[in-house]
């Protein structure tokens, strides 16, 4: 919004990330998950507000007189389909990845199983409504060169505004709020690791004994995460990294290996084998990682250290 409004401001793009830090190093002294609650009910609220407006405003942009030329064709090149596949792996298993982190936080707490079938099964709801509906509309309207961003494809670099401003306007300020909000879950399997070393039980949990190390081992663990985002300010490359280094082991791996070692059916039944044969996601993990790592490598020439563009 700055960029548009102001084009030789002095401001950038690492300046605004240093006060998104700063807020969110304030509201990440909330105590904990369970505090949250009333935050990721809005983050449901503002993911699906975004999905319509931005996916409206795609098919407008699809139909209007200004609509770009459209190419839905593939690269010719057979290595560039195959990394381009592995790519898109490791981006859905980041995205499909999203409901497993807050199950495993949920599930220190007792009698969660049942509860947590429930929310798994509205999380994947939600995520095909909030990923699928502008993917696809987003692909219709701007074909292979459709940005990560969906903003970006409606903000043209050159020629004018592809949707209107107010629209525009609303869905980015909705993006800011959830990225807030997800952080600000996300975040919370890391303070637990580090405040069962950091936090003495036997004091309470608004004590000085136990607030000031809460205090400073969040706002450095924020502190850090912005240092990297304004370093490096990947968008689609870093998502298809997290996928395949973080999430497909996660979703895929992890949960076979624990379900054998942990109920130790026979070796023989077909359960064993399935889970077994699920370790075939290690070797997608690794190929998708490589894919990622490429990209990156490929993008490479298009930053530079706190630049200010976003590498999509």
């Amino acid at each position: 919004m700055y960029s548009n409004l102001a084009p030789h401001g002095p401001l950038k793009l690492y300046h605004f990330i240093v006060i998104v830090t700063v807020v969110l190093a304030f509201l990440s002294q909330l105590p904990s998950f369970h505090s949250l609650r009333h935050i990721n009910l809005g983050l449901l609220i503002l993911s699906f507000g975004y999905t319509i407006l931005v996916s409206a405003a795609c098919i407008r942009a699809g139909v209007s007189s200004n609509a770009p030329a459209k190419d839905y064709s593939l690269s010719s090149s057979k290595s560039e389909k195959t990394f381009n596949a592995f790519l898109s792996i490791s981006i859905l298993a980041s995205v499909f990845g999203n409901g497993i982190l807050p199950e495993i936080q949920a599930t220190l707490a007792p009698a969660v199983a049942g509860k947590m079938v429930k929310a798994l099964v509205l999380c994947y709801g939600v995520i095909f409504f909030t990923f699928y509906f502008p993917a696809i509309t987003g692909y219709w309207a701007f074909g292979n060169q459709v940005q990560s961003n969906l903003l970006q494809s409606l903000m043209p670099d050159e020629g004018p505004s592809l949707a209107p401003t107010w629209l525009l306007g609303l869905a980015v300020v909705l993006v800011l709020l959830q990225l807030l909000a997800i952080a600000l879950v996300y975040s919370q399997v890391a303070y637990e690791i580090t405040e069962k070393n950091s936090a003495d039980v036997a004091r309470g949990r608004f004590s000085r004994r136990n607030l000031v190390p809460r205090v400073a081992l969040r706002t450095a663990y924020v502190a850090a995460c912005a240092l990297v985002a304004a370093m490096l300010p990947f968008f689609g490359d870093i998502a298809g990294v997290v996928g395949a280094v973080g999430f497909i082991p996660l979703d895929f791996v992890l949960p076979v290996v624990m379900y054998n070692m942990a109920l130790a059916p026979p070796r023989r039944s077909p359960v064993y084998l399935a889970n077994v044969a699920m370790a075939v996601f290690t070797g997608v993990g690794v190929v998708g990682a490589v894919a990622s790592v490429r990209k990156l490598v490929l993008d490479a020439d298009k930053f530079k250290l706190f630049s200010d563009n976003v590498v999509d």
